[in-house]
């Protein structure tokens, strides 16, 4: 199409000039209805179901119902595009925050939080790998084959979240040697599912837990993790100058995505491999273009080149929440029920038995490793490595508002260190993805890395180590 016969504002130009701001409007809107129906509706807010589930849901409902009338308002191609960039712009905002710790956390325990990370994916990887293996060898001939790799998309739709479970889902359904065709919509159904997961069985936690008197709720004074008035902002630049402040954080997480779009273009030169995982995972080069900029900017405030700060913290964190918001509304309302209804079986078998085994795991390590907040330490890694850490801290902050438990700086300083614990899977996703016999082997290494990583958070039980316990007058030491 002609690109200056494409502003002639007629309906027969609408794809061109109007699709991306409807589709965008709508996202807007029903994340509104969807906040609107939490606060009216009791139970959903008393089960921290995310406004942005709630909207996405509402969104996916209403198209079925206008797509059967023959008028269908999603541009689902389009969804998808606002969970995969979404995904790698909230990661560039996140990381590009400093954050202060009120309280210390060791060494041992940043170790032991990226550790648990780690296992968790990899029992996640293992188990949700070894049920779909076993559906696909007793498959009866004539019945529709469930394809052996599916499993692999639950730690990702659990764990990662739309993003990545969307990508994943994609390139396996591209790959003729899985037999799987889910479109996208398998990895959204089950990163969907996590959310719920992480909300209704978090606020459960809460609930039974207080009733046997081992957490105590406190007044929770707000959900945000930084308010421009409890932050240091003498050395920061105007909030409105010749560029307005924001402008300026929107500036940093737009150029730390160019420098992510960079990287995958040269990883999609080099090999093919390398273009499979450069094209997946613009989050992780996301978030290391944001620690690339973090360091020069470090450098020249060191030298005085650079006076004041330019990056806040409050107002990177309405970016990434927003984008997160925004991802999720997308990734339910781009779910495709055509798509899905042949995987009935696997949804439901994964997304109960990662519900079971990511609690027990999780349960026990925060028990072993986290006396004296493992509580606390138990709801954020539970929702955030079954919905997002955005859950994680919601559940988090109803048992500790003043964040005066170690549990949030150390999931911050555990960050990269978690990134090389998960890796494996990452680069074993394309390895397990091209056979039947590579996916075995890939379950097997699964397995043998939560071991390892196991081993690491029990060593203490093992070597019979003494564990020095966090005091018990945590919470009134640090108030």
């Amino acid at each position: 199409m002609d690109v200056a016969a494409s502003w002639d504002f007629t309906l027969a130009n609408y794809s061109v000039v109007w699709s991306f701001i409807v589709q965008f409007g709508l996202l807007l809107l029903f994340m509104l209805l969807g906040n609107i129906l939490r606060n009216v509706v009791p139970f959903f807010r008393k089960c921290l179901i995310p406004s942005a589930i709630i909207g996405g849901t509402l969104l996916l409902l209403f198209n079925i119902f206008m797509k059967n009338i023959g008028f269908p308002i999603v541009n689902m191609r389009m969804m998808q595009v606002f969970t995969y960039h979404c995904l790698g712009i909230g990661f560039a905002a996140l990381t590009l925050k400093t954050e202060k710790a009120t309280v210390k956390a060791g060494k041992g325990q940043v170790l032991e939080f990226a550790a648990l990370q780690g296992g968790t994916y990899m029992l996640q990887a293992f188990v949700g790998l070894a049920i779909t293996i076993l559906m696909f060898l007793f498959t009866k001939s004539g019945q529709k084959v469930i394809s052996y790799i599916c499993g692999l998309i639950l730690p990702l739709g659990y764990g990662q979240g739309p993003g990545n479970a969307l990508t994943w889902d994609i390139n396996f359904t591209n790959i003729p040697q899985t037999q799987f065709a889910g479109n996208g919509s398998f990895g959204l159904s089950l990163a969907s599912i996590g959310f719920i997961v992480a909300s209704v069985c978090g606020v459960l936690y809460i609930n039974i837990f207080k009733k046997k008197g081992q957490i105590k709720l406190r007044d929770n004074v707000c959900h945000a993790t930084s308010l421009p008035d409890t932050e240091d902002t003498s050395n920061e630049i105007p909030d409105s100058e010749s560029v307005d402040k924001f402008t300026i954080q929107m500036c940093m997480v737009a150029l730390s995505y160019a420098i992510a779009f960079a990287i995958m273009c040269i990883l999609a030169v080099l090999s093919d491999f390398t273009n499979s995982i450069g094209w997946g995972f613009n989050f992780m080069w996301a978030a290391i273009g944001a620690t690339l900029i973090k360091v020069f900017v470090r450098k020249l405030r060191k030298n005085n080149v650079m006076k004041r700060d330019y990056i806040n913290n409050y107002q990177m964190d309405r970016i990434s929440g927003f984008a997160f918001d925004l991802m999720i509304v997308a990734g339910v309302a781009a779910i495709e029920i055509n798509d899905i209804k042949n995987y009935i079986l696997p949804v439901v078998v994964l997304s109960a038995v990662g519900c079971v085994i990511t609690y027990i795991y999780i349960r026990l390590v925060s028990k072993h490793c986290f006396k004296g907040f493992e509580h606390e330490f138990f709801l954020m890694s539970f929702g955030t490595m079954t919905g997002t850490a955005s859950n994680g801290m919601i559940l988090m902050k109803e048992i500790d508002p003043h964040l005066v438990t170690p549990t949030s700086s150390l999931y911050i300083l555990s960050t990269f260190l978690a990134m090389l614990f998960v890796a494996p899977l990452l680069f074993l996703l394309k390895f397990a993805g091209s056979s039947f016999m590579n996916a075995c082997i890939a379950c097997g290494i699964f397995f043998t890395l939560w071991v390892v990583y196991s081993c690491i958070l029990f060593r203490r039980k093992i070597f019979k180590k003494k564990y020095q316990d966090i005091p018990e007058n945590i919470w009134t030491e640090n108030k």
